[in-house]
């Protein structure tokens, strides 16, 4: 586990596109329905034409032939009689078909209408020749798809324009908030002329945010300069008279609690310089900066804590550091790695502390103590996570060296071998 919270890019389709795919999708939707309507109307408004016209012609035929049996039909140019008493004048796509009125039959290269009755024991197909009203029918469909395809046309790209000109106000009120810069005081959101009463509603809603966090910023810059003079001052006294108390008097019995007070004001000036770097925007820390020699900064800190075992029966293992320069304030980073070996003697009785250094700038400090449970380990990273928690013993605490890490781009580890436990700080060089 990683204390890191890498940013995330949004890939989310803008309400923009999805307004315009909407009413697109409702526009074609429409379009298609009506235009499928259109000619199913037209199919079943044909059917019943030709079913009325070929039988009106064939019940006009049987009633002649019962009143005139010397009645004969005559074929015309475009409509044909077929009798089952003379089979071999049916042709063969007429012969089969069921009693009914059945459309698009070829015949002879012609496309016709058939209506099949049975009466008199005999089968009479009446036949029309549609080809030339079937062209046409072609050609107004060919027509109607056109229509419907240019209204398509027409109405995305109106669909288009409106979608643009209604989330235009939105969208200038997006881009504005996206260039905002967290460093400049008093930027306000400016609503445009043409923006509905919601829109507006978030503008007023988004500078009065901006308006109450500029206060707060304020706020927050003024405690920070005077914490960091009006905290640091005293300490500085508390510290200096430690200091001198110890190098007048080391041997009294007060000596011992001198040397906490120094201790403990050393502590806290860690803590405020810590904080102080936390409050501060990272890309102002730039300025902090330094490239410092990280063998010299474990040296120093290694002095610095030996003294924490002198009733333990601990001794310290540091291997071969190779030559490497980390970039980052030196006494925050000396805090750091101070803290993390500070928890390491706290949390041993015996045994050996081992410090390693890994290319590029990553310190390892592995205790021989009873070592963290996975769930141990679990909760230390939630309660990191939630920003709070005991910090336990003495220093600046896990969960303020994860912000701090997190902060300034570091990351921070932490693993259970069962007999100890390891804490891994990856620097920046």
């Amino acid at each position: 586990m990683t204390m890191t919270n890498p940013a995330q890019t949004s890939t989310r389709p803008s309400l923009r596109r999805r307004l315009l795919l909407g009413l697109l999708g409702y526009v074609l939707l429409l379009s298609t329905a009506v235009t499928l309507h259109g000619l199913l109307v037209n199919e079943h408004a044909e059917q019943l034409v030709w079913q009325t016209l070929l039988t009106a012609e064939l019940d006009h035929l049987e009633e002649r032939q019962a009143t005139d049996a010397n009645y004969r039909w005559r074929d015309t140019r475009d409509m044909a009689l077929y009798d089952s008493r003379q089979p071999s004048d049916i042709p063969t796509p007429l012969s089969s078909l069921a009693p009914g009125v059945h459309d698009g039959i070829r015949v002879d290269g012609q496309e016709r209408v058939a209506l099949v009755r049975d009466s008199a024991g005999s089968r009479k197909i009446l036949t029309l020749d549609i080809s030339a009203l079937e062209e046409r029918e072609r050609d107004m469909t060919l027509t109607v798809v056109g229509s419907a395809l240019t209204l398509l046309l027409v109405l995305g790209t109106f669909v288009a324009w409106g979608a643009a000109r209604l989330v235009k106000p939105l969208t200038l009120i997006a881009n504005q908030i996206t260039d905002l810069q967290p460093e400049q005081h008093g930027q306000q959101i400016h609503i445009p002329a043409d923006a509905t009463s919601e829109i507006e509603i978030i503008g007023h809603a988004l500078n009065d945010y901006l308006t109450r966090n500029n206060r707060f910023v304020e706020r927050e810059r003024l405690f920070i300069d005077m914490a960091s003079h009006e905290l640091r001052t005293p300490i500085a006294a508390i510290s200096g008279a430690a200091e001198l108390a110890l190098k007048s008097d080391n041997t009294s019995s007060a000596a011992p609690f001198i040397k906490r007070i120094r201790s403990s004001t050393k502590d806290v000036q860690e803590l405020i310089d810590l904080l102080l770097v936390l409050a501060k925007d990272p890309a102002r820390l730039q300025g902090m900066q330094e490239r410092t020699s990280l063998e010299a900064l474990l040296q120093a800190v290694i002095q610095d804590h030996a003294h924490l075992t002198a009733h333990k029966d601990l001794s310290f293992q540091v291997d071969n550091f190779p030559a490497t320069d980390i970039l980052g304030p030196p006494a925050i980073v000396q805090a750091a790695i101070g803290n993390l070996l500070r928890n390491a003697i706290e949390n041993s009785d015996r045994g050996t502390i081992r410090i390693q250094v890994e290319a590029p700038a990553t310190v390892i400090i592995t205790d021989p103590g009873h070592g963290m449970s996975e769930k141990e380990i679990s909760e230390a990273y939630a309660r990191i996570a939630r920003g709070g928690g005991d910090r336990g013993g003495s220093g600046i605490g896990l969960d303020l060296i994860a912000r701090l890490c997190e902060h300034l781009g570091w990351t921070l580890q932490l693993t259970t071998t069962g007999h100890g436990t390891t804490a891994t700080l990856a620097l920046k060089t």
